[in-house]
């Protein structure tokens, strides 16, 4: 049996670096979720708090910081709650949309299909 990168990963990190918890106190990140950052990195600010502002620069989803911290989703979860909580960082909901007036048209969605079925 080969062991996965989960397997490799020291759990008494994981337990430093969540502090211990093993959920984040709200549930507001699905793995698709798109995270903004809404600041700087601060000076004695927890390292992987500040690597997920620094990757947050640009819209990034939960499921691609966990790959890039090479951190298990519910590790990455628990930090976002963290960095939510003090504002650092916004959410966006990639499925979500304000008003159905948003929605690309049926006409424009069956162009797209046209023009990729021609490729």
């Amino acid at each position: 049996m080969t062991r996965g990168l989960l397997d490799d990963e020291n759990p008494d990190r994981l337990f430093i670096v969540t502090g211990g918890r093993s959920r984040a106190a709200e549930d507001v990140f699905d793995t698709v979720t798109l995270v903004v950052g809404a600041g700087e990195p601060e000076a004695g600010m927890q390292s992987e708090h500040a690597r997920i502002l620094r990757l947050c620069a640009r819209p990034i989803s939960v499921v691609e910081l966990s790959a890039e911290l090479r951190l298990p989703v519910a590790v990455v979860r628990i930090l976002l709650g963290d960095l939510l909580a003090e504002g650092k960082i916004t959410t966006r909901d990639p499925s979500a949309r304000t008003t159905s007036a948003d929605a690309p048209s049926p006409e424009l969605l069956e162009q797209v299909l046209v023009g990729l079925r021609n490729l």
